[in-house]
């Protein structure tokens, strides 16, 4: 299994402060919000691990991912991300979140993949078991929110089966939501190439789980837990006081 964290965009609502830096790069608490995706794919058993960038920025994940790779050999502690294999590449516009696998494709190579948003933390839950467990298909995860409308919708029958799945409608069927975290068998390569844009001009991650679903081959695992979306001020204020609180009483991260 290949790990992706996909921290590209332009960042728009947390302008002024993503005029300077990447947004994956702004603290959360006391480290880089792209830690908190990295860890959540180390935990999993993920040691190879791709990270997309816009290219203003790109130089920044570097040079900060690569240190913390190394500095076991400054003070002979190991560093964040000691025995992580991490590799780098840009998206030169934001084209949609399945764009990355066509950008990831000679990384894949013949592996399984899974990817996570670099602005996606989860606090909470422990996704080891699922990710280490996955077999084939497509795998993706959903939590109950108050604003379904802004992200992909799950719809389940009584039984809990996945009846569809809608990216941001107006009218949506359910509260549950497709968050930031996906495992894909090595046919997802294929699929993403063939995926024509939507009307917004990127292609959606929405439409490569409905291949999958289409085939009878996609598993929506409902979570509890915490989950943000740390693409704006709020959401930001919001995760850095529950880790801040979690960290007061004994948690690590």
């Amino acid at each position: 299994m290949k790990g992706i964290v996909l921290a590209g965009g332009n960042a728009t609502r947390l302008r002024p402060v993503t005029y300077i830096t990447s947004k994956q790069l702004l603290l959360v608490y006391d480290k880089p919000m792209v830690y908190y995706p990295i860890k959540t794919l180390v935990k999993a058993g993920i040691k190879d691990i791709l990270v997309i960038t816009a290219p203003t920025f790109s130089g920044s994940f570097v040079n900060l991912l690569s240190m913390e790779q190394q500095k076991i050999k400054e003070n002979g502690q190991p560093g964040e991300f000691c025995g992580v294999d991490f590799t780098f590449k840009i998206q030169l516009a934001p084209k949609g979140l399945a764009d990355a696998f066509v950008i990831g494709e000679d990384f894949i190579g013949k592996d399984d993949v899974t990817m996570i948003l670099g602005d996606n933390i989860f606090l909470g839950h422990d996704f080891s078991s699922e990710i280490k467990s996955f077999k084939s298909g497509a795998m993706v995860f959903a939590k109950q929110v108050p604003d379904p409308e802004r992200f992909g919708v799950v719809d389940f029958d009584k039984r809990m089966k996945v009846k569809s799945i809608e990216e941001k409608p107006k009218k949506p069927k359910s509260n549950y939501a497709v968050v930031g975290l996906y495992a894909y068998d090595n046919k997802v390569i294929k699929y993403a190439k063939n995926l024509k844009p939507s009307k917004r001009g990127e292609v959606e991650i929405t439409d490569l789980n409905n291949i999958y679903l289409k085939a009878n081959q996609l598993k929506v695992n409902v979570f509890s837990g915490t989950w943000a979306d740390a693409g704006t001020f709020d959401a930001l204020n919001e995760i850095q006081n529950e880790i801040r609180e979690r960290k007061s009483n004994g948690e690590s991260f």
